[in-house]
């Protein structure tokens, strides 16, 4: 699904508005909480944070979801890229499994004075990317994918296997909006149900204040608004209906408008 007018917050360009090399989002995190997890991303975008978890930050894999199609494509672009643009292996490095296979993570949007240019953008442009050599599904890139869909509403073939982590990250709005008080109950529902005993749902939840900018852009989110009663700090109690405990507040993070606050809610154990 794909629209020029992006009322499901499938901003084409999104990252050329939030720029970053890390994502300050997944440096408040525990530093174990992508480690050896099976993930989910929903509203993925074109795919950095995906990418970043899966190349950075130890997970077994991660599935990033979108319902733009054209998002999705773009996400596959930049798997690529990032593949392409990695060091060399590290030496003497190893993991749970025996001798690393990891590579220097290096930001293929950088532009920062000294760092190796391992295999830099002009050859991308000229030649194309690296092509991406078979090795073990638990590496990058191997360990990443994305599909295109409506995830509220439809399942995919990757839940039947759950996930230890899902992420909502400036999505909640969008969903609200598009689906009204029971689309973001049946989000939640979706979510606890995909997510094993003590797995975690990290969630962005976007200001109440935001919805009113968003809702001027179709008529039909105009509309949806009106008959929300449901607000953010709501978020909570809804989740504690389907099997979260309370969330952890890891502080607010990013700059300007994408100044947010980044929760941690707990699937209980039983």
């Amino acid at each position: 699904m794909s629209s020029n007018v992006p009322i499901h917050g499938n901003y084409h360009g999104y990252y050329a508005k939030r720029p970053f090399a890390i994502d300050p989002r997944l440096e408040v995190l525990p530093h174990s909480t992508f480690i050896g997890k099976r993930v989910l991303d929903v509203g993925c975008n074109e795919g950095w944070v995906s990418c970043e978890i899966a190349q950075s930050h130890g997970a077994l894999k991660v599935v990033g979801v979108d319902i733009d199609d054209e998002l999705v494509r773009a996400a596959w672009r930049r798997r690529r890229t990032v593949w392409s643009a990695q060091g060399p292996p590290s030496d003497g490095e190893t993991d749970a499994e025996g001798p690393s296979h990891k590579r220097k993570r290096l930001d293929p949007d950088s532009d920062s004075v000294g760092e190796p240019a391992y295999f830099p953008a002009s050859c991308a442009h000229s030649l194309g990317p690296l092509p991406i050599p078979a090795c073990t599904p638990h590496l990058f890139p191997h360990n990443v994918s994305f599909r295109g869909a409506d995830w509220v509403n439809a399942t995919i073939p990757e839940d039947e296997g759950g996930y230890d982590v899902v992420l909502a990250l400036s999505v909640t709005k969008w969903i609200h909006l598009n689906g009204g008080d029971a689309g973001l109950e049946t989000f939640f529902a979706r979510v606890a149900a995909v997510l094993h005993p003590g797995a975690q749902f990290i969630v962005e939840p976007q200001a109440w204040e935001t919805y009113r900018k968003a809702k001027r852009m179709d008529n039909r989110l105009r509309d949806s608004a009106r008959g929300l009663k449901f607000r953010p700090d709501d978020f909570p109690k809804m989740l504690a209906k389907v099997g979260f405990g309370e969330p952890i507040r890891l502080g607010s993070v990013g700059d300007g408008g994408f100044h947010r606050p980044v929760d941690i809610y707990t699937k209980h154990k039983v």
